[in-house]
This record gives structure tokens, C-alpha cells and sequence, in this order.
């Protein structure tokens, strides 16, 4: 996917208060080995280096955009590389991290177990993702991209979330020998203080697998109607959107 740092960064303070509630459940060791799938500009990447005891943390992303951001700083790696690739690699870790990265992998019910197999004994998942299928700006977008002409546009492709229910991912860390589970959804409120606060936020993120499959008018069609619908379900300024996220994490 196309990323657009400066786009993502306008919702910052927005999308580090998860990342906060997700760092309290870890228990920090000395010399942790660590890695952060999808770290984007590795800025919560340091920040969980900062909360831990010398530990070695590599960020992945497949952004060259994001990671052209990241900080430079001892015992704080970033490379190129996607997530999938990443979990092929046998390399085992005393902490998997991921802040609002896995919700863009299909096949959860393949994807968690093989990330459980990279954890050393001992060690810890933790996982924060947006619940796409509940949150409205993704909804209204899915259902957009099913009507025509954008259907035809797209070859009548979507990208439905592959994000699992709370029960099913419970389900998959018990039966892969989790331990002190800790799952739950939580609202983060985000309020609009002008028009397009709604459409600005997930543009950077949800509307960019759109963006790379359509030519240039077909966006622009598709963003000016977007508008439109995300203005009817918020008719006023200030509104407030709902924004579910799942916090995950389990020991091993």
C-alpha cells in the first residue's frame, strides 16, 4: 500500500492512546528481544523502546515512505520488509508487538498462530487493531465500493477486514497454550472540530487500497461521494465517532 506520512501523522495523539493502553499489559525484563510488526515511522516503535529495560527492538513496515521517518537510535532497528515475509523467518522473540498493523493480513485464523510460533518460552503478544468490521467510516466505505460505478471501477474488488471477533481470537491464543489473556474492545471518541475531520482520519489509512486501484477521476469521484455520505451520518460539527479498537496480549 501507498502511505502518506504527513496524511497518518494529523491523527497522532488519536492513534498513540492505544498504543498506551496495549504497552501497560507488558511485562517488562531486562534485555527484551523484541520486534514491532508494522511500525510505520517507528516514532511508537522508540517510544516502546523508552518504556522498557535495554532492550533490542527491530520495526518492520513495508513502507519505504514511513520508515524514510524512523529514529535513529542504539539497539533500534527498523528494515523494508511486510509482515508476511517476517513470520517465515524462524527467528523466535520475547515480545511480538503490533500497533494497528495486523488488521491489513487476511486469514486471522492462520495469521495468529504462525506469529504465536515465533515467541520464545516466556514471552508475550501483544496486538492492537481497529475493529473494522464494527467502526461506521468502514462500513460506509465498504458499502460504496459495492455500488456502481465504483464496483466496475474496482473489477469488483473490495477489501472486506479480516479482523476476528473477540471470542474467536480468545479461541485461537487458549488453544495455542496462552496464558493470563487479556482481550477486550474499547472506544477511542474522536471529534470532528471542522468538516472532512471524518473523512481526513481514514483517508490515511482504510481509503488507500482504493486509492492505488483507481485512476486519478475514479478517486475523486469516489472521494467526493464518500464525503457526502459520511456528511449525512454527521450532519453537524462538533460529532463524535466511535472508533473501536481491540486490545490484545497474552503470555506464552
Amino acid at each position: 500500500m501507498t502511505w502518506d506520512p504527513k496524511k497518518y501523522n494529523e491523527f497522532k495523539a488519536e492513534r498513540s492512546k492505544p498504543f498506551d493502553d496495549l504497552t501497560s499489559h507488558i511485562i517488562d525484563k531486562p534485555n527484551l528481544k523484541v520486534i514491532d510488526l508494522g511500525c510505520g515511522t517507528g516514532e511508537l516503535t522508540q517510544k516502546l523502546h523508552q518504556k522498557l529495560t535495554n532492550p533490542l527492538i527491530l520495526g518492520i513496515d513495508n513502507s519505504a515512505e514511513m520508515l524514510a521517518k524512523a529514529p535513529v537510535q542504539e539497539n533500534l532497528l527498523f528494515k523494508e520488509k511486510t509482515i508476511l515475509e517476517q513470520i517465515e523467518d524462524e527467528t523466535k522473540w520475547d515480545l511480538i508487538f503490533s500497533n494497528a498493523a495486523l488488521q491489513w493480513i487476511d486469514n486471522h485464523n492462520k495469521l495468529f498462530p504462525k506469529i504465536i510460533s515465533r515467541i520464545n518460552p516466556g514471552g508475550q503478544l501483544a496486538v492492537q487493531m481497529p475493529q473494522q468490521n464494527e467502526n461506521i467510516l468502514n462500513k460506509i466505505l465498504l458499502q460504496l465500493v459495492q455500488e456502481e460505478p465504483f464496483a466496475s471501477y474496482l473489477k469488483n474488488w473490495t477489501r472486506p477486514s479480516p479482523v476476528l471477533t473477540l471470542d474467536e481470537y480468545a479461541k485461537i491464543l487458549f488453544e495455542n497454550d496462552g496464558k493470563d489473556l487479556a482481550l477486550y474492545e474499547k472506544v477511542y471518541p474522536i471529534i470532528s472540530n471542522k468538516k472532512d475531520d471524518f473523512f481526513n482520519f481514514i483517508s490515511g489509512s482504510a481509503l488507500t487500497v482504493y486509492q492505488e486501484r483507481l485512476g486519478e477521476n475514479e478517486f475523486a469521484a469516489l472521494t467526493a461521494e464518500f464525503k457526502k455520505r459520511i456528511d449525512a451520518y454527521f450532519p453537524v460539527v462538533p460529532s463524535i465517532y466511535a472508533f473501536r479498537r481491540l486490545i490484545i496480549y497474552a503470555k506464552f
